[in-house]
């Protein structure tokens, strides 16, 4: 593997990859509980999900070292363009590509789920997939990408909760979800806001030169009081769904993922910068898992 190529692999952050599964996995399941779903779209829906993370990341990569805020102060891992791995004309051609084929395999999703592009709920998905590449791409690229306005928060509850679940099951069982449904995409999407807010609070020090972010406008206590609040009010929301929709006790299986949860507001709470690092996988890999487990709750306890 040459240094280009394993640069460009770094640059996807694919460490990110669970999160972003974490949503349109738990809305599938949720979906195949209910319905006969066709692997056929459940996998086109988690490809789909895969190269719009991937672009994000992309983006955000070239993003932030155009507008100077990843330096080598930076308290989290380097990627490509800042090891000097990739230029930023190979940067550009990566996203071109990666957005090409998110396109092409959204199109193939809708398609395949719905059986025609051109009927309402096809045409629909279709405005929200460009509106989901557009937000990708600017969350820190353009002349005013909103990463850098502190609205990173809103944008990732939107699309990682609300579109990512609800999305998801709509695409897989083709009927709109049970309003009881908002409460576990609400939840996922508190937890990937926290995802968010810990990346900024450990690059509280360099984003402060140039950007602003929530954990910024916050300062570091406040960060970390609303990240416990993130976590505390994703959980709420999880219990009530498993006591509200389709009530067993089974329902409640993903409490053995709450420990994991434990440690990571205890590593906030007490850990900066980058040996803050570490807490970020841990939640991303918690939240895969309290995802997968509901789901899986849900087939297999009716």
């Amino acid at each position: 593997m040459t240094f280009k190529t394993r640069a460009a692999i770094r640059s996807m952050r694919l460490r990110t990859l669970p999160l972003s599964l974490a949503g349109v996995m738990l809305g599938i399941l949720l979906a195949a509980s209910d319905f006969n779903v066709s692997p056929w779209t459940a996998l086109l829906i988690i490809l789909t999900t895969i190269l719009l993370q991937i672009l994000s990341n992309l983006s955000n990569d070239l993003g932030d070292v155009l507008k100077g805020t990843d330096t080598e102060d930076r308290q989290g891992p380097s990627y490509g363009l800042e090891e000097g791995g990739l230029t930023i004309e190979d940067m550009k051609r990566m996203i071109m590509i990666v957005c090409l084929l998110c396109a092409v395999s959204g199109i193939i999703m809708i398609w395949v789920s719905f059986g025609t592009l051109f009927c309402t709920s096809s045409l629909c998905l279709l405005v929200l997939g460009a509106a989901a590449i557009a937000g990708a791409m600017r969350y820190t690229l353009g002349k005013n990408p909103y990463g850098y306005r502190g609205l990173g928060d809103l944008f990732v509850f939107i699309f990682f909760g609300l579109v990512s679940v609800l999305g998801g099951y709509f695409v897989a069982a083709h009927t709109i979800p049970d309003w009881k449904l908002v409460l576990p995409a609400s939840a996922i999407g508190c937890f990937s806001v926290g995802v968010l807010n810990v990346n900024n609070i450990r690059d509280m020090k360099t984003d402060s030169v140039n950007r602003v972010t929530v954990a910024i406008r916050l300062g570091l206590a406040g960060a970390r009081t609303y990240q416990t609040m993130l976590i505390c009010l994703g959980w709420i929301l999880m219990l009530l769904f498993a006591a509200i929709y389709k009530p067993n006790p089974w329902h409640f299986m993903f409490i053995i993922t709450l420990p994991l949860y434990i440690k990571h507001l205890h590593g906030v709470r007490t850990l900066t910068e980058r040996a803050l690092d570490p807490m970020l996988p841990l939640l991303v890999i918690s939240t895969f898992l309290l995802s997968l487990i509901a789901g899986l709750s849900f087939i297999l306890f009716r």
